[in-house]
């Protein structure tokens, strides 16, 4: 329930609600849930019990008096749980003290780093913050998730907000301004969650060859349409859009605008809501099929496709707990009991449903800002943000603690601004308009996590501790800058991935007479909706895109090729020769690589004339085996890795630069952290092209770091495979690729920079 505050006779009568009179006319008081309540007053002000029929009593003494305490549960029977608008009312308090912090929370400038709030000074506020800050197990900021009733203590709990996020104790209201249109057959929500598979589909999906179709929108290029299912759909982008059309929950209409104002400022009126980019991705969205866009860049188009998929999960979720709320009202009027009706089949097996993976704080503190603007509406009327200042302290960011001279490339900035702490964890609660951060996962909504901070409670088999019964009915599934986990882990990724729907060991308190027969069934993965954003087409993202996702809506895939690569961006007269190697299958890629390397191309650079040579590796576990391999031969090297110390890397570089050291061995994932500029460069191998297309060009121009003269001896050597297509081709652009893979022997090209 909520807490009751104290209020005096003519607050009391001038803030009573339509329900609050209704009942003071009928029973002549008001009702028990909104006396007066403090310490000092032992009894309550208008109804009174004997000793026998208190609460606390046992059960043998209730049933002594019947006729008290029949009467006294028949007057809390007529508001047995708050409605929503009585819950607001009681909250405006909290509302006011907390004033100043939404108002800066909502003030979000999306083109640099924003403050969650301000401090409050209120007193219940300070009541909050030291009632709901347990000790974090982990030590990391998380949520405290813990799968077991035995462990339930040390999960972190907020019982002053429970009932009010709780859905299965609140209600609709008509008057709260939430209400949506849930029967309209057209809203693309109700189609996708109504639509009922039958066993046979389910069966023929293991057998079923997708079925593919390719279109061409405006904006975002080249598409492929695919789908299991024996139906294929495809559509085009309209001119127009009417935000009426799109189905948005209330108050999205009103607030979608104000929110992309910044993307909206240089285009004209005609153009809508909708920059030409979000309107193609939302519709996508809206239709509800999974989406690979491998086009999304820090420094370009990163928060325009943040906004919008916000506004996907927003509606999703309002959407979701609107119908029900609904349902809780309609059980309530009609009276049925359970399992009455089927048609309140309106939710999954546990409450989260969508789960939005970023891989810094920075990332998850925009998103809750965005999610804030959304319900904002109107600034005149805040909305209830519950543990804003913890958010605030552990995702915010100091710009102080960044070093003043650090000097790095644009797109280096964009990507590690703020807080980039990369092991993270967050439940959000949204219920009309409130939002309640650090909730219970079992509690929430939405989940906010890396990779790693989902790895961490996921577990391992034959940890004691693990629990991924959370993943069961996630409905929405975004994975935002998908090409920064390949620079982090990407066994995270796929470990998450094959946890994803799966059926939950315990119950988790759940009311299966109101769980969806899909989820009953286990079919939870086939509705799932999966929209995947990353900067680069890489053969493990599309891995998990074609593995994982098989949502009965099909998938939408961007498959623009680069006409153009990297290699046009260096600005060093170098000459580019391609070696390529064969293998017989994948699997034996890195071995044949291996051999080439050391039996063709190493021999070539032993000579002490060929001194200052920088090997660049993609992967760790190739610098690890070369590595290894150069001790074995005694070599003259020296190498730098992302683990190496700072003590370590500066002897490293001197050395190379001296000329002390013949052979530098690289790390992608070091250049990608840190973005040294490597001084001594006169010959270059890449042993395998970069997974970044633009670090060809960067390490390239490297050259021209130390010019002595020398330019007329400088060397680049690239080793490919027929498996490394989508590499070659945004390196050197389509056209030369295809030249290149189609020649079965091993293909020499000089290349200067200004092609």
């Amino acid at each position: 329930m909520g807490k009751r505050g104290s209020r005096s006779q003519s607050q009391l009568l001038t803030t009573l609600t339509k329900k609050q009179k209704k009942h003071l006319r009928d029973f002549g008081e008001e009702h028990p849930f909104y006396d007066k309540v403090s310490g000092k007053e032992a009894k309550p002000q208008i109804y009174q019990l004997s000793e026998s029929s208190d609460t606390s009593g046992s059960e043998s003494e209730a049933e002594s008096e019947p006729e008290q305490v029949s009467g006294y549960h028949k007057l809390l029977a007529t508001l047995r749980n708050a409605p929503e608008e009585d819950e607001e009312e009681e909250d405006e308090e909290e509302e006011e003290d907390s004033a100043v912090d939404e108002a800066e929370i909502n003030s979000e400038d999306g083109d640099s780093d924003v403050s969650v709030e301000k401090e409050t000074t209120g007193e219940s506020t300070k009541v909050q913050e030291s009632t709901v800050l347990p000790a974090d197990p982990e030590g990391k900021g998380g949520d405290g998730l813990l799968g077991t009733s035995q462990e339930s203590l040390e999960e972190f709990t907020d019982a002053k907000h429970e009932s009010l996020f709780s859905l299965e104790t609140n209600f609709l209201e008509e008057e709260s301004g939430s209400t949506c249109s849930l029967k309209v057959s057209q809203d693309p929500f109700l189609q996708h969650v109504n639509k009922e598979l039958k066993e046979k589909e389910i069966q023929a999906v293991a057998t079923n060859l997708k079925t593919t179709h390719q279109l061409k929108w405006p904006i975002l290029g080249q598409l492929v349409f695919s789908s299991k299912f024996q139906k294929l759909e495809t559509f085009k982008p309209s001119k127009d859009i009417d935000l009426k059309s799109l189905h948005l929950q209330k108050p999205l209409e009103s607030t979608w605008t104000k929110t992309n104002s910044q993307f909206l400022s240089g285009l004209p009126k005609s153009s809508g809501p909708f920059t030409s980019l979000q309107k193609e991705l939302f519709l996508i969205m809206n239709s509800y099929r999974d989406l690979f866009y491998p086009e999304r860049t820090a420094l370009k188009n990163g928060e325009e496709i943040r906004h919008v998929y916000c506004l996907h999960v927003i509606n999703h979720v309002l959407k979701a707990n609107a119908q029900v709320l609904g349902n809780n009202s309609r059980c309530r009027s009609q009276k049925l009991g359970v399992g009455d009706d089927d048609d309140f089949r309106d939710q999954g097996l546990t409450r989260p449903k969508v789960l939005i993976v970023v891989p810094f704080r920075e990332a998850a503190l925009r998103v809750v800002q965005l999610f804030i603007s959304l319900l904002e509406g109107d600034s005149k009327k805040k909305i209830i943000v519950s543990n804003k200042k913890r958010f605030k302290g552990e995702y915010g960011s100091d710009p102080e603690e960044r070093p003043p001279n650090l000097k790095r490339p644009e797109d280096y900035e964009a990507v590690f601004v703020g807080n980039i702490d990369d092991h993270f964890r967050i439940g959000v609660a949204i219920l009309q308009r409130s939002i309640r951060l650090y909730a219970p996962f079992y509690s929430s909504d939405i989940l906010i996590a890396s990779p790693l901070g989902l790895r961490t409670i996921i577990g391992a088999e034959g940890e004691k501790k693990r629990d991924f019964d959370f993943l069961s009915s996630i409905e929405l599934l975004i994975i935002d800058q998908a090409d920064i986990y390949l620079m982090q882990n990407w066994e995270h990724v796929l470990h998450l991935m094959n946890h994803m729907n799966l059926l939950p060991l315990d119950s988790h308190g759940v009311d299966f007479s109101r769980v969806r027969m899909w989820n009953l069934n286990n079919w939870s993965k086939y509705y799932r909706q999966t929209l995947l954003f990353g900067a680069l087409q890489d053969a493990q993202i599309n891995s998990v895109f074609n593995k994982y996702c098989v949502n009965l809506q099909g998938q939408v895939a961007v498959r623009n090729v680069p006409m153009t690569g990297s290699i046009s961006h260096v600005l060093v007269q170098l000459p580019h020769v391609f070696q390529r190697m064969e293998a017989e299958n994948l699997a034996s890629v890195i071995d044949a690589r291996f051999n080439f390397f050391v039996n063709k191309i190493l021999p070539q650079y032993r000579d002490a004339v060929m001194s200052h040579t920088l090997i660049y590796v993609p992967s760790y576990f190739d610098f690890v085996r070369l590595r290894n391999y150069f001790k074995k031969e005694e070599l003259n090297f020296t190498h730098i890795c992302e683990y190496t110390q700072k003590s370590g890397i500066s002897r490293a570089r001197q050395f190379f630069l001296q000329g002390e050291k013949q052979f530098l061995l690289l790390t992608e994932r070091f250049h990608f952290y840190k973005r040294y500029t490597i001084k001594g460069i006169r010959n270059l191998i890449f042993y395998e092209l970069p997974t970044y297309p633009h670090f060809y060009s960067e390490v390239c121009n490297m050259l021209s770091a130390t010019s002595r003269g020398g330019e007329a001896t400088w060397t680049c050597t690239v080793l490919y495979s027929k498996y490394d297509a989508q590499r070659l081709a945004a390196v050197v652009g389509v056209e030369w690729a295809a030249q290149m893979l189609q020649s079965k022997k091993n293909v020499h090209l000089f290349i200067t920079g200004e092609r």
